[in-house]
């Protein structure tokens, strides 16, 4: 009788994906907060215009820096331990077999049973070192051009989130009026997005959508409060 084939179905985020979340989720809340935060100080839709495209563009270049130096922290510390593990492999090859061996070990294999694939593994080098990397110290090789691809992804994701919020104010005359339609713009744009981040980290949709859009309208009513209660002073 046929039987019908196992397909796994395990998803795992990309890093572009891991980077789009970052940046789309501090430039939908932050750019929000802020344009609150002055509606409730009382003063003009051109003000907030100005201060919403200068705290998007610092915010952007700020996120897309630490993403940068998040990746190349990243590449540097890889080849800083495969510096490491390329001179004990060559200096003291007898201690570097015995931590493979304990790898071994530690996934229930005998030492009987281990030690052939320890020996296999002495005769080349380059696989050593690379097993070493991955299963004593768990790292992988980093993508080279993953810093600047990383920056740039977050910086466009939070451009593209900061515009939503901001953009009433700019078709808008009034403040108040601006403010209800960057609420529902908003609040709307977190839950599909929140919707989007749940589906590719394996949450369901309706709780990441809520959340997310309860975070963000969190923060963009404190603000409104702190500015609205600075300004009656």
């Amino acid at each position: 009788m046929p039987q019908t084939p196992h397909i796994e179905t395990h998803f795992t985020a990309s890093e572009f994906v891991r980077d789009v979340v970052i940046g789309m989720a501090d430039g939908l809340t932050v750019p929000f907060a802020l344009a609150a935060g002055l509606s409730g100080a009382d003063i003009t839709t051109r003000i907030i215009v100005v201060a919403g495209l200068a705290e998007i563009a610092a915010g952007s270049i700020a996120m897309g820096l630490g993403g940068y130096l998040a990746a190349r922290n990243d590449a540097d510390h890889y080849q800083s331990e495969l510096r490491r593990e390329q001179r004990e492999v060559e200096e003291i090859p007898e201690e570097e077999a015995r931590e493979v061996l304990e790898v071994f070990e530690n996934y229930g294999l005998t030492k009987q049973e281990a030690v052939p694939i320890v020996d296999s593994l002495r005769q080349r080098p380059k696989q050593w070192i690379d097993f070493m990397m991955r299963f004593e110290l768990g790292l992988e090789e980093p993508d080279p051009k993953r810093a600047v691809r990383s920056a740039s992804t977050i910086a466009g994701a939070y451009i593209a989130g900061g515009l939503i919020p901001l953009t009433p104010y700019m078709l808008m005359g009034t403040p108040y009026s601006a403010l209800i339609a960057s609420v529902i713009a908003t609040l709307v744009a977190l839950a599909i997005f929140g919707a989007i981040k749940g589906h590719y980290t394996g949450m369901s949709l309706v709780p990441s959508a809520l959340r997310t859009m309860v975070i963000g309208g969190l923060a963009a009513a404190a603000a409104f409060g702190i500015a609205r209660l600075v300004s009656a002073k």
